[in-house]
């Protein structure tokens, strides 16, 4: 099986996020590995598809991330 891309890692956090972020960290680990892999700097999400699409979520989200070694950004 090949290594998943950034889409597919992003999707993967999206459903953990849904799920009660089960096995989040394990899908940030997937999410960083493919950034890498794909040269790419951020991690970009799309914030109506979060569970707490506000300030504060959005927030809360990146300084976990960032702790994870991964920067996110939100599209507009």
């Amino acid at each position: 099986m090949s290594e998943p891309n950034v889409a597919q890692a992003t999707e993967s956090i999206y459903a953990s996020l849904r799920a009660d972020n089960a096995d989040i960290d394990a899908h940030i680990a997937t999410l960083k590995a493919a950034l890498t892999r794909e040269g790419i700097k951020q991690a970009v999400f799309d914030p109506t598809k979060l569970a707490q699409n506000n300030r504060s979520g959005r927030k809360l989200m990146q300084a976990y991330f960032r702790q994870r070694g991964v920067s996110v950004r939100f599209s507009d």
